[in-house]
């Protein structure tokens, strides 16, 4: 045999043996390792936690229209593993300094034709991220499928969302992840679920937990959806269906080279506080845009709506909750739909110029909606294409608008995505933030563009107004969101309504509600509660609510189980706030450890004789830094210390 024919032998037999063997990439700490090979043409990872799999043998690749990349493939190169690192702050949010360390392999692979794509994974030692990448320049490439999973040991226990038919629901406005929580359920056991299940999920395997997302979406990828087969044990990722697109825009990928998807990521620990506490969403999202954000400030914002619905719209109606958030010292005041026609331009100037002499800034709504939804509900149309979003951007700081909330998307096509990124631009353009309802997950834009401050995508507290069977699982779905959907991203629930719901009755208690905005994780939080039902309350009471965080120095899990319970502690300016919230029908006895925690005087405020009165305690917190509590039935609790 020649001397070449040997070294081609030679290195032919040392690929196929790293193709068996494997790749690995380990989290700086050493916990998480992934094994990565390509075995038959195919690609797969499998994750472990210290010694225990958490993620089984799992397929990788996506199909394209000019090659199929999830087979017939040859791994050409493993780059050494190197370390990543990132320091970044946040406007908003249950931790400001966030630090990312983790290490990093690209795996190049080759196609059956000698087409390029590579398959890049970060680990840290909070969780497993990775993505695709076609590194070639010039020319383009569509996608059709992606045959990325999660296959789980057979006792793995899920806590997830499902995602309706999209151009379902009030309005043609589905998806927009506003369901109910399949909770606790084993994973080859979940019910039918057609058009999929929507990130954050959440999954118990063995002694770990694990959130399964994804993040950095941006123009050129659509947001995507698990699928899952009846009576198995994985999950795999599902493309956006082509009726979610903005008007003459596409639904699945496609784009020119060179080309990076979304990352999809997973945390992974035995702890559900470093779950709760993870970054990995903004993690690994795209640094801030250049820019001067100065103009957006956090804050609470009052709002009329969700318990006084449309007709609250008004001139006179609208300046009682400038009066209201002015007296409460919150930054803003929301004015909603229909302000077009029930109050008008030139009135909305005059209350803009009323509410700057009460240091309050004014939120407008918009319908994002061009034909794509049903909704009757207007300003329409003002928001769909560059020239009508700068007129009413000037119009906006003409008056002195602070902010807008843009509702009623219905979908997670890649043009759809588009449409978000380019409402955000132009408006940090003009120094307007923006909070986004009826939508999709915010997948770390909020560090990408600072001047989104919320998005909605949550069943939240206007649902409970709406029907008698929303307002039952209110308990349960608000323990659910800080172990799910308020992890990675900041969530406008609109939490907190003292007051009765018209026609409805309102399970939770009155210490419960006052719980939820400590809790809840937004960059404006807009509060459900209405003027009179605040002067309703212990003055005590509304002194707590003035006070309401909404940048966090730190935030910690102190205990809970999701659709349970939760008890969160929050820094700020040198005062900890322990909140916590019962989603049971019984009284829960919790013993609380705050070892974190110097302060040791404080107030404790939560339920009283009735579900609808509070009592206050006077609390020292012992040497041990331990204390109990009871949190009664649907009920709730705030300690400032």
């Amino acid at each position: 045999m020649s001397l070449f024919f040997v070294c081609i032998f030679m290195i032919s037999n040392a690929v196929m043996a790293k193709q068996a063997a494997g790749i690995t990439i380990s989290s700086p700490d050493k916990s998480l390792t992934v094994q990565f090979n390509v075995v038959n043409g195919k690609a797969q990872y499998s994750v472990n936690n210290v010694d225990e799999a958490v993620i089984l043998n799992s397929p990788l690749g996506l199909v394209c229209d000019d090659e199929d990349f999830s087979q017939n493939l040859s791994l050409d190169l493993a780059t050494p593993q190197t370390r990543v690192k990132d320091n970044y702050t946040l406007l908003y949010g249950k931790q400001q300094q966030c630090t990312y360390f983790a290490n990093k392999r690209v795996l190049k692979l080759k196609s059956k034709t000698g087409k390029r794509m590579d398959i890049i994974f970060q680990v840290s030692n909070a969780g497993v991220a990775f993505r695709y990448s076609f590194p070639d320049v010039g020319g383009s490439r569509k996608i059709s499928a992606e045959v990325s999973a999660y296959n789980f040991k057979p006792e793995t226990k899920a806590w997830i969302q499902h995602d309706p038919e999209a151009k379902s629901g009030w309005g043609s406005c589905q998806p927009s992840y506003e369901e109910d929580y399949s909770q606790n359920t084993a994973i080859d056991k979940l019910p039918i679920s057609k058009f999929g299940w929507v990130y954050p999920a959440l999954f118990r395997s063995g002694s770990n937990w694990l959130l399964i997302s994804e993040t950095a979406a941006y123009r050129d990828y659509c947001g995507t959806r698990l699928m899952h087969q009846p009576g198995t044990n994985g999950l795999s990722i599902g493309l956006a269906d082509k009726r979610e697109i903005f008007p003459g825009g596409v639904a699945t990928p496609e784009s020119s080279l060179p080309w990076a998807t979304p990352w999809r990521i997973i945390a992974i620990s035995n702890s559900l506080a470093r779950i709760v506490g993870s970054t990995l969403g903004t993690d690994l999202a795209k640094p801030a845009t250049k820019g001067d954000f100065s103009f957006v400030k956090p804050g609470i914002s009052s709002w009329s709506w969700v318990v006084l619905k449309d007709d609250s719209t008004n001139f006179s109606t609208s300046k009682r909750f400038i009066d209201y958030a002015a007296k409460m010292k919150w930054k803003y005041c929301l004015i909603d739909a229909l302000w077009d026609t029930q109050i008008g331009n030139e009135k909305m100037a005059e209350l803009c110029a009323y509410a700057k002499t009460k240091d309050v800034g004014i939120l407008l709504w918009y319908n994002s909606a061009g034909n794509w939804n049903t909704t009757y509900q207007s300003p329409k149309d003002r928001m769909t294409t560059p020239e009508s979003r700068k007129k009413e951007f000037e119009w906006m700081n003409k008056v002195g608008i602070k902010g807008i909330k843009v509702d009623f998307f219905g979908g997670d096509g890649q043009s759809m995505m588009a449409y978000y990124i380019d409402i955000l631009e132009d408006a940090a353009k003009y120094k307007i933030m923006v909070n986004f309802h009826g939508c999709t997950l915010p997948r770390g834009l909020e560090r990408t563009y600072p001047n989104l401050v919320s998005m909605e995508a949550v069943r939240g507290f206007e649902n409970i107004t709406f029907s008698q069977a929303n307002a039952n699982m209110q308990a349960t779905n608000c323990c659910m969101f800080p172990f799910a959907r308020n992890v990675f991203d900041p969530m406008d629930y609109t939490p907190m309504c003292f007051s009765e719901v018209p026609h409805i009755t309102r399970q939770t208690s009155n210490a419960f509600e006052l719980a939820l905005p400590f809790i809840f994780h937004s960059g404006v939080t807009h509060i459900a509660e209405i003027p009179s039902g605040m002067a309703a309350v212990p003055e005590y009471v509304r002194n707590l609510v003035t006070d309401i965080p909404v940048s966090w120095e730190k935030s910690v899990l102190v205990d809970g189980f999701p659709g349970e319970f939760v008890v969160m502690a929050g820094l700020k300016n040198g005062s900890w706030y322990i909140s916590g919230i019962n989603g049971t029908e019984k009284d829960k006895t919790v013993t609380l450890k705050l070892p974190f925690v110097n302060n040791t005087k404080g107030k404790l405020v939560t339920d009283g004789v009735t579900n609808r009165s509070f009592i206050q305690k006077e609390i020292v917190l012992p040497t041990s830094k331990t204390i109990t509590i009871t949190i009664k039935q649907y009920g709730g609790f705030v300690l400032k210390l």
